[in-house]
Formats: structure tokens, C-alpha cells, sequence
């Protein structure tokens, strides 16, 4: 009765790692982009503010660079809107763009989200789309960005 058993786990085992394994020639770990908008909001929808003033202080502000990130990203909130965030905080929280990321906190915690909002202020003052920013973010161009130095 045991070999039996014990037979069974080896068969449901096997067929579980070649379900698996057919399933993962069909994903391409480069299409899976983080959610973004393809373009502006339609100035009919009301968004979410990006947290500003007095709401930029407090125990989740400790280093000057957070709150300089926030000031940067409320000045090019239509951009934010359109780019995706790579910590994939759209899976975890549910964000729709990387704008979603200062709405509230999250940017304060976020290294990725913090780089990628200050390289997006940089990118649309050197006059480049959304679309051209979206493509430098995703080849991790922000990583170059040092938050100390802000």
C-alpha cells in the first residue's frame, strides 16, 4: 500500500513539473511590463493628488531627497501617468503607473520609485515623450540616478 502511494506522489509530481514546463516556453519575461497608461488623463478625470505641502514631512520624510522627489514628480504628474514602475507595485498595491507612487507613500520607501521619478523629471526637461522615457526605464536607465545627491 505504501509503494502505491508512494508511486502516485512521483507521478502527480512528474506531471506537475512538465505542466510547468510547458507553460514556461510561452512566457517571455520581456513582454511582462509593469502598468502604465498609454497616454495623458483626460482632463475629465479627477486623479488622485500627488502628495504635496505640509504632507511632505513627518517620520517617512527622514532624508531630504524624498521630499525633493515628490516636488519633482508633481511638476510632470501627466508623464508619471504614463510610465510604468519597475518594483511592480502595480501587482503589489495595485498602482496603475508610476504616478500611483506618490499619491501616497510609497515613494517615500521605494528606491526604484524615487530614481525612477527624478530620472523622469530629468528626461522630460531634456524635451523626451513619455514613449522615449518609457524605453530608457526599461532598459534601467534610472539606476544610474544617486538619491544622495539630490
Amino acid at each position: 500500500m505504501k509503494k502505491l502511494a508512494k508511486r502516485r506522489w512521483i507521478l502527480a509530481l512528474c506531471v506537475f513539473a512538465l505542466t510547468a514546463g510547458s507553460y514556461a516556453q510561452y512566457s517571455n519575461p520581456a513582454d511582462d511590463v509593469p502598468a502604465y497608461h498609454p497616454s495623458a488623463p483626460l482632463k475629465i478625470s479627477a486623479l488622485p493628488p500627488i502628495l504635496a505641502g505640509d504632507k511632505l514631512t513627518g517620520e517617512n520624510f527622514r532624508y531630504p531627497w524624498q521630499a525633493h522627489v515628490y516636488q519633482q514628480v508633481a511638476k510632470i504628474g501627466n508623464v508619471a501617468y504614463q510610465l510604468p514602475c519597475n518594483c511592480r507595485c502595480d501587482r503589489a498595491l495595485g498602482h496603475t503607473s508610476l504616478r500611483s507612487c506618490f499619491e501616497g507613500l510609497h515613494g517615500t520607501e521605494c528606491s526604484t520609485c524615487a530614481k525612477e521619478g527624478l530620472f523622469a523629471y530629468q528626461q522630460t526637461k531634456l524635451g523626451k515623450t513619455p514613449a522615449q522615457i518609457r524605453e530608457a526605464i526599461a532598459r534601467h536607465e534610472y539606476e544610474s540616478i544617486d538619491l544622495e545627491r539630490q
